[in-house]
């Protein structure tokens, strides 16, 4: 069955971050530190969606969707990463599944959406193996609740970019800026992914991805400086993520002077087998050669193309061309591939250009030679949009932050209609 659905993570729409015993988060902490997230904005309140679960399954029942990918706030069930399970944590998780399959519409849940425990990251965070090993037991308690019903589990969300933005260049939480010394937290984070793998399975899990956040790479020109530079960050941004799990090896890292703290055997728990892999796709990156920052490439505007409200490049064939060059990598290793996120910010309810990028990248998607299961659009709600607090609505539906009126957009009833279309098989 072809899965067709939309995305949210816990932090961004739950709030009731003090409910029920749930602890303090990373994002809690950086939220609430002046100066950290646009206009101090918090995920307090966000989307209230603790309280109105029952509503947001109906709209996605309303808009046909099959599937619904979600994530679990690690501190909602282990307030403090480890130790006493929270119950009532667990139950909200349990009532909203319970929910989604009343309404024939399949649960995806994701371990982790960056929302780590305040106090793993008072110990260290993912710069430290510990964690990883948290990780683990909380996968298994997460999934001995939930396992039968839920048959597809995701370990990570874009480790790419909570490495990169919450402990490189510290513009997310935790907020740590340690450029490429953060290299390691990309290690600890995948054998997580790998040793959750295996406490999943021993639960009872079907089926396990990752989600990596990929974007195909262009030098901005065919200068030697220029290709050195693109595949340099080819590797940083992709093949950082992707080998590991793929093909049981990392790629070349020497261009970043920082070692991988690899301990024998942790290779192969990071290759465990996977089902699937999760694509998170927004654009793609036109690379050049040094620049006069230190690091070993720099970020050039793409010309010609269409921004969204966020000035992020509308480049829908992108998602094709970067499929297929998964394909063209990684070959037979290339497990099915799922569209785990795709989506723009815009404002307004009448958002014509949501409609067009949601169609152009479905089709650019279709034109792609690869194994196909999923496509899930980025957000059923305008939510905490981060570092960017409220300020951009990625949402099929409106939010009003000061009453929490939800109110269909045009891309939603748009989305409707489409899906009434289509398959399940395609």
């Amino acid at each position: 069955m072809f899965l067709w659905g939309t995305a949210t993570a816990s932090y961004q729409i739950e709030g009731a971050v003090t409910e029920d015993g749930r602890g303090p988060s990373i994002w809690d902490t950086f939220s609430h530190t002046p100066g950290r997230v646009r206009d101090g904005h918090t995920g307090d309140v966000a989307c209230d969606h603790y309280h109105r679960y029952a509503e947001d399954v109906a709209l996605m029942a309303g808009l046909g969707v099959n599937a619904y990918r979600f994530s679990i706030a690690w501190p909602r069930v282990l307030p403090t990463g480890a130790g006493q399970v929270n119950q009532a944590g667990l139950d909200f998780y349990d009532r909203l599944v319970d929910a989604l399959c009343e309404n024939g519409i399949t649960p995806v849940p994701t371990l982790f959406h960056w929302d780590l425990p305040q106090a793993l990251e008072d110990e260290g965070g993912w710069l430290g193996r510990d964690t990883s090993r948290r990780f683990a037991d909380y996968a298994a308690v997460v999934a001995e609740r939930l396992a039968d019903r839920v048959r597809m589990w995701i370990t990570l969300n874009e480790p790419f970019v909570h490495m990169v933005e919450g402990y490189g260049l510290g513009i997310h939480a935790p907020g740590r800026a340690l450029m490429f010394d953060a290299l390691p937290v990309a290690h600890h984070q995948l054998l997580g992914h790998g040793l959750a793998t295996q406490a999943l399975r021993a639960a009872g899990a079907e089926q396990v991805l990752i989600t990596n956040n990929c974007t195909p790479v262009r030098p901005a020109s065919g200068s030697p400086e220029d290709l050195a530079a693109a595949e340099t960050y080819d590797i940083l941004h992709n093949r950082l993520f992707n080998d590991p799990v793929l093909t049981g090896a990392y790629p070349d890292l020497t261009a970043f002077g920082v070692e991988i703290p690899v301990r024998p055997g942790d290779l192969e728990t990071i290759a465990e087998p996977l089902d699937g892999l999760g694509i998170n796709y927004y654009n793609p990156t036109r690379i050049g050669g040094p620049g006069g920052d230190g690091l070993p490439f720099r970020f050039e505007e793409i010309p010609g193309v269409p921004t969204t409200a966020f000035g992020w490049p509308v480049v829908p064939d992108g998602l094709r061309e970067l499929l297929d060059g998964l394909k063209a990598r990684y070959g037979d290793a290339l497990p099915p591939v799922y569209i785990t996120e795709n989506g723009c910010s815009y404002e307004g309810l009448d958002d014509q250009e949501r409609i067009a990028y949601l169609d152009g990248h479905i089709r650019a998607m279709r034109r792609a030679d690869v194994d196909l299961r999923g496509y899930f659009v980025w957000s059923l709600l305008d939510n905490f949009e981060w570092a960017e607090g409220y300020h951009q609505r990625f949402g099929l539906v409106h939010v009003d932050f000061e009453t929490q009126e939800r109110t269909p957009k045009a891309s939603y009833h748009w989305l409707r209609k489409f899906l009434e279309g289509q398959s399940t098989d395609t």
